[in-house]
């Protein structure tokens, strides 16, 4: 079987994360897949998605990680080519990944006790990410 689904997230840009984990979850569950995969993915280049302990000090620790990797206001060639001055959103996303898969297992996704999973958001701008679904299984 494979169940099909996406979902709209308002977002504020500038590493903005967003736990989408319920989203995810509810899916999964109307699914009626109880054992398989899920894969979340962000159709498009400047945000990404992940697994993190979605509170406070680690979701900090993240974005202050992002900045020293791919610094906002660095040189970007992209920058030059179309100025947009998003090129560090490309970059980011292009580190992180723009999807991620995990087991479904008796109808649940299997994650960590304190993991969740997050979109996060690199763009200049606010922007409404319409994020993809696919469960697979039997």
């Amino acid at each position: 079987m494979v169940h099909n689904a996406t979902f709209e997230v308002p977002t504020q840009g500038f590493c903005d994360v967003v736990n989408v984990t319920p989203q995810v979850t509810a899916i999964v569950e109307r699914s009626g897949i109880k054992n398989g995969i899920v894969c979340i993915a962000n159709p498009g280049s400047t945000a990404g998605i992940t697994t993190i302990e979605f509170e406070p000090g680690a979701v900090a620790d993240l974005k202050a990680a992002l900045e020293k990797l791919a610094p906002e206001d660095a040189r970007y060639r992209h920058n030059d080519t179309w100025g947009d001055g998003n090129g560090f959103a490309h970059l980011r996303s292009a580190l992180v990944g723009a999807s991620q898969s995990f087991p479904v297992s008796a109808g649940a996704v299997a994650l960590g006790t304190w993991q969740q999973i997050v979109l996060l958001d690199f763009d200049n701008r606010p922007r409404r990410r319409k994020l993809a679904v696919t469960v697979v299984g039997e």
